[in-house]
């Protein structure tokens, strides 16, 4: 499974709880999308994941920038993620950036809103903030591959898709999407 969080914003933890803690931990990879906000918060994530692969974000403090990119190219079965904090141009420029990196899926943060949207015709998924939801939902995606047995007319030699859920800390499932390279 491949969990997705972002904007923790807290100074000593990683603020995980109920169902997000137990998807981070459970995780074969972890990503996030920037807004740890205090260095000890990325260490602390990077002791709760298998495997974290993170970008910093615009409240990130100097240490972190030092330790990870602003932007990055994550591949989880064989989908390809242009990954970012935020970008200047909104979803446009996102769609650019996933675009120029090749990517199957651009993931964001920032917003601390929860969303998928594909209707620019590349996937946007912003997993919310698990810790700080600032008036939206608080939330993390989680994202698995999609069983062959969900299409009966799939080739089993395709690239694999990802079906996703944006889930709160109580466990709650709100949204469902798909997302195939």
């Amino acid at each position: 499974m491949l969990v997705v969080v972002s904007d923790t914003h807290a100074r000593e933890e990683s603020k995980l709880q109920g169902r997000t803690a137990e998807a981070v931990r459970a995780a074969d990879l972890v990503v996030h999308a920037g807004d740890f906000y205090r260095e000890p918060v990325l260490d602390a994530f990077e002791s709760a994941a298998r495997r974290l692969r993170a970008v910093y974000g615009n409240n990130d403090d100097a240490a972190i920038r030092d330790r990870l990119p602003e932007v990055r190219t994550v591949e989880y079965e064989d989908v390809r993620f242009a990954v970012t904090h935020r970008h200047r141009s909104g979803d446009t420029g996102l769609l650019m950036l996933g675009r120029g990196r090749d990517a199957d899926a651009v993931i964001c943060g920032h917003s601390h809103r929860p969303r998928f949207d594909d209707a620019g015709g590349l996937p946007i998924l912003n997993p919310g903030s698990h810790a700080q939801p600032r008036g939206n939902r608080p939330a993390h995606a989680e994202l698995e591959p999609a069983s062959a047995g969900d299409d009966p007319e799939s080739d089993p030699s395709a690239a694999t898709a990802l079906d996703g859920r944006l889930v709160t800390p109580a466990g709650e499932v709100f949204e469902r999407f798909r997302i195939a390279p």
